[in-house]
């Protein structure tokens, strides 16, 4: 990518003069792939372990540590790998060029599927099963696992292939940009 520095400013020539060098393509790839392999992870580990252990306990169990997961995870370290994944994965697809940026647009996009998947499939699902109430008050258990449980699982799964296959696709880029 080729800018000129049309300011004085010191903070925006080193910016431009890195942008027009392509220095910057190497980190913003790395970063990326980094935090999409951190998110690919995350979705793996629930589709392995933790929803495959969570079937093996009853209702009143399964219900509680999923509401105690669902606050959990909504921390800044999760935020900031969900978030930003797809915003790196779009930062990668402007410091490339060629096939490398072919490879960084598909990344973008199947890291925005992720996101979109989350969005209208498992947190809707995590809401409802939040806006059912402590598991003390919960009048059928097993009727409320059951709306969550199998749908939630799938989705997962989904989240899990669309963000590895972004981690895949920024591996490429970045095997690319070096060509």
């Amino acid at each position: 990518m080729t800018t000129t520095a049309t300011t004085s400013t010191a903070g925006e020539s080193v910016l431009t003069t890195t942008l027009a060098t392509g220095t910057a393509r190497g980190p913003v790839l790395v970063v990326a792939a980094v935090v999409a392999g951190l998110q690919a992870g995350t979705f793996f580990t629930w589709s392995t372990g933790v929803m495959p252990g969570l079937a093996r306990v009853d209702d009143r169990t399964f219900i509680d540590a999923m509401q105690n997961m669902n606050v959990a995870i909504v921390n800044p370290l999760f935020i900031a790998t969900f978030l930003g994944a797809p915003f790196l994965a779009a930062a990668a697809a402007v410091v490339t060029h060629g096939s490398a940026r072919r490879w960084a647009v598909a990344a973008t996009a199947l890291t925005v599927a992720t996101l979109v998947v989350s969005f209208a499939g498992n947190i809707p699902l995590n809401d409802a099963l939040e806006a059912a109430g402590s598991v003390d008050k919960i009048k059928d258990l097993a009727a409320v696992r059951a709306d969550f449980e199998s749908l939630w699982v799938k989705l997962n799964v989904v989240r899990c292939l669309t963000s590895a296959g972004a981690l895949g696709a920024l591996a490429v880029a970045t095997l690319r940009s070096r060509a």
